[in-house]
């Protein structure tokens, strides 16, 4: 599989005191900066559909996260403190500042939004717009899973308190058949339940990480973070009753958040965000893959 995904970007490597970091960035150089964040269990390939045309006025940065796609996977330790959100955040300014950029904009999907709203939270000077793609605060989604156990169905987030299970057990189980594993998420994830979204070729770079056991328990990190320190910050947070200081643009699909008893701009109004604006569009979880034009339009008019 050869295909390049970003003809018009370059490949960078960034090297940071946390390792190595693997990016394609393309745009005018003089444009704003914006810098674009994956989820799980993705990397920056899933941009490729929308990222073009942002970089017509933009300078963009789609970045492989820590343990994903081809950035550097360091074993998790004890505190889960190497794959919190606030360490991740302090790498993507590390990141930036090595390309030149101190103020930027950021756009997030699943966890890569997870960084971008804690980095927002901790340095409110850093960023200039967030948009935070079909998520729920961290703190919310933990609420939601305790107050509702998760029923054996592809719909629920089982996968939060599954991956968060001590190590090696995740590690053990995805690893007898990655591939099964991670195509299932993607396919249960999206509006069509099939893998028909995704280009060949950014599958194939998502399954050479699949396949990677470094990077399945970096991903296992992540999740451990997430019921642990990026939970105790969020907290910390909402009692002491911080919010984004930068605008905010809660963007969703319409077929993969429950909505039963609030919408997700509601959850953000009344915990971090209380002057977002929201936008939802035609999609299952994965937006700029599926709907990628209503993405585009959405993040256009935004960052503009």
């Amino acid at each position: 599989m050869t295909t390049d995904l970003f003809p018009t970007f370059v490949s960078r490597w960034i090297d940071i005191p946390a390792g190595r970091f693997f990016a394609r960035v393309g745009g005018p150089e003089e444009a704003p900066p914006v810098l674009l964040l994956h989820g799980f269990p993705q990397s920056h390939a899933c941009w490729h559909r929308i990222a073009p045309a942002l970089a017509e006025r933009r300078r963009v940065v789609c970045l492989d996260l820590k343990g994903y796609g081809w950035s550097s996977a360091p074993e998790g330790d004890p505190r889960h403190e190497a794959y919190a959100k606030r360490t991740l955040g302090a790498e993507m300014v590390a990141v930036m500042e090595a390309l030149g950029h101190v103020h930027f904009a950021l756009v997030g999907h699943d966890r890569g939004a997870r960084i971008g709203y804690r980095l927002a939270l901790d340095e409110p000077g850093r960023i200039a717009r967030l948009a935070l793609l079909d998520i729920l605060p961290t703190l919310v989604q933990w609420e939601r899973i305790e107050a509702d156990p998760p029923k054996p169905s592809p719909r629920t987030s089982s996968h939060w308190q599954f991956l968060a299970e001590p190590a090696p057990g995740p590690e053990q189980a995805i690893g007898r058949d990655a591939n099964a594993y991670f195509e299932g998420l993607l396919r249960d994830w999206s509006g069509d339940t099939s893998l028909r979204a995704f280009a060949p070729a950014a599958l194939h770079l998502y399954r050479q990480a699949w396949g990677v056991p470094e990077r399945i328990h970096a991903f296992c990190e992540d999740y451990r973070a997430g019921a642990t320190r990026d939970r105790e910050a969020d907290l910390a947070d909402l009692a002491a009753g911080r919010h984004l200081a930068c605008p905010t643009l809660i963007l969703t699909g319409d077929g993969y958040l429950d909505r039963s008893t609030e919408t997700p701009l509601a959850a953000w109004q009344r915990t971090f965000a209380p002057k977002a604006v929201a936008t939802e569009i035609a999609s299952g979880h994965f937006l700029a893959e599926e709907n990628p034009a209503a993405t585009l339009a959405a993040l256009q008019t935004f960052l503009d």
